[in-house]
């Protein structure tokens, strides 16, 4: 039987800004390319622009067989969550998109993959050169289907998914051309990507057109009464209150910032110590503060204010899980880092959404800064437990509208000195 892979994904410089949607089918036995699809979508959303990268991806597989297997691979959590069932669709505008995109093939003939945007650079090239034509005033497509690569049903199968008309044209992608031709297409555009690869996309290389990225000033919570004792404080505790040494760090570090003069906007987590660290530095800075729950501390279950050896003492098995694995939650139903990840990542993408082009200080907790900044830099789950982070220290993370990041400060304690 044949299985296809597909390769998707979506950008927007500006989210919302110009936006464009990149997918290949690969033979899953062979590796070999089959099929590539892009387009200029005007202006949308990252998460618009990727779900539309899927849609397409699904479109070209089912035209190329419609009883293959397809396993995505995708590196926008948010899209392969949803489409998974394990996250549910809230906004608007997804909705529709996620609905389209499941009536394409039988949900059982689709599995999905989240990879690192490193794995994804294929979809993602096609889609950057989409936006790239489109800001041009350009129409740009990618070689088209391979002719010998089409299952005999599939010619007598609607190409556009389930409920759409079959007297509209396949997308440019999908169209199939003679053998020649086809071979033709295909040299053309190995071509184009091999000169592609020659070209930096991020760093000193970045185009100049990308605008201001936006910013996130990581401000970790001042000291509470666990905080020098080093016992596990997350979300399902006690909930502390800051110190007089964690109110005076606070006061720190709003004075620093209000030296610099940057941030636009405060979003805290709703925990006490983060919201009363938050006020303190809106109170200096003159902004008001907007409580996202997504930027709460993990939870970690049981070993709510025990140190790490009593934790060990009690419940040496489960510590032993934990500390191998990221999927592993603490004992008494808490929060695993891997759920805790899926959760800041959701929040991250509304955030940088929400805040285009600004800069926006976060007041949250150790374990959501440490995997923003992980996040940022590509670095595994294990990375976490080899980040020291302060309290009331600061970071930064910048994000791009090609939807790269970058690290600029981590646990800048200067301030407190």
């Amino acid at each position: 039987m044949r299985e296809f892979i597909v390769e998707a994904d979506g950008g927007s410089r500006g989210n919302p800004g110009p936006a464009g949607y990149g997918a290949v089918v690969v033979d899953a036995a062979t590796g070999e390319t089959l099929a590539e699809a892009a387009e200029y979508i005007g202006v949308a959303t990252n998460n618009v622009a990727e779900y539309r990268g899927l849609i397409a991806g699904l479109t070209a597989a089912r035209a190329l067989d419609p009883g293959a297997p397809v396993h995505v691979r995708m590196d926008s959590k948010l899209v392969v969550e949803q489409m998974s069932g394990r996250w549910k669709i809230k906004h608007p505008d997804m909705k529709p998109l996620a609905a389209q995109a499941a009536q394409i093939l039988p949900p059982s003939q689709v599995t999905y993959e989240w990879i690192p945007r490193a794995q994804n650079k294929h979809a993602d090239r096609l889609a950057n050169e989409a936006m790239d034509a489109g800001t041009r005033g350009e129409q740009w497509t990618p070689s088209a289907t391979r002719a010998d690569a089409i299952h005999p049903q599939a010619q007598e199968a609607p190409l556009q998914g389930r409920g759409e008309r079959r007297d509209q044209p396949p997308p440019a992608a999908t169209r199939t051309t003679p053998g020649g031709e086809a071979a033709k297409a295909v040299s053309d555009v190995r071509a184009a990507r091999n000169l592609a690869a020659d070209k930096p996309s991020v760093g000193w290389g970045a185009p100049p057109d990308l605008g201001p990225p936006t910013t996130f000033v990581l401000l970790r919570h001042g000291e509470t009464p666990l905080t020098p004792q080093k016992r596990f404080s997350g979300s399902g505790g006690t909930d502390p209150a800051l110190s007089e040494t964690g109110r005076d760090q606070a006061e720190r570090a709003a004075r620093s910032l209000a030296t610099h003069g940057t941030v636009q906007a405060i979003v805290a987590s709703p925990l006490t110590r983060t919201r009363e660290t938050a006020a303190t530095v809106a109170a200096r800075l003159g902004l008001e503060v907007v409580i996202d729950e997504g930027l709460r501390e993990t939870d970690f279950g049981a070993w709510e204010g025990m140190t790490f050896g009593e934790v060990r003492e009690r419940y040496p098995e489960d510590l032993n899980a934990w500390l191998a694995s990221p999927d592993a939650e603490p004992t008494g139903g808490g929060e695993s880092f891997t759920a805790t990840a899926h959760r800041i990542s959701a929040t991250r993408d509304k955030l940088t959404a929400a805040y285009a082009g600004r800069t926006v200080l976060l007041v949250t907790h150790v374990t959501p800064i440490k995997t923003l900044v992980r996040l940022a830099i590509g670095a595994p789950a294990e990375s976490l437990f080899r980040m020291e982070l302060s309290a009331a220290s600061l970071s930064t993370v910048a994000y791009y509208a090609d939807g790269n990041a970058s690290l600029r400060v981590f646990n800048d304690t200067s301030h407190l000195r």
